[in-house]
């Protein structure tokens, strides 16, 4: 069959798990890949960031279905980077984790 293997859908192997590419031609845009995840990520980290008042954008896409990665694309107002933006919508993606361990 043309898919691939299950076990390479999760082993990172030689990639990083989050890259940044700040090439976009909106100064305060930024694209966040993230490697070896599907929508359950993407949706989660999207709504976190859209409850952020500085986010103006937060959108995720999944390039293709064989591959696990997703795009996240992240605009905020110049007061703000996005880089910031993604960092506390994960540290309060943690902190809520948390509160369901208790």
């Amino acid at each position: 069959m043309n898919t691939p293997l299950d076990f390479k859908s999760f082993l990172l192997l030689e990639i990083e798990k989050v890259t940044i590419n700040g090439g976009t031609k909106v100064p305060s845009a930024c694209l966040f890949t993230i490697n070896k995840e599907d929508h359950m990520l993407g949706n989660i980290i999207k709504s976190e960031l859209l409850k952020d008042p500085q986010v103006q954008f937060a959108g995720y896409k999944v390039p293709y279905p064989l591959e696990h990665k997703v795009i996240i694309h992240v605009q905020t107002t110049p007061d703000c980077s996005p880089q910031e933006a993604f960092t506390s919508a994960f540290t309060d993606l943690t902190s809520k984790l948390f509160l369901l361990e208790e």
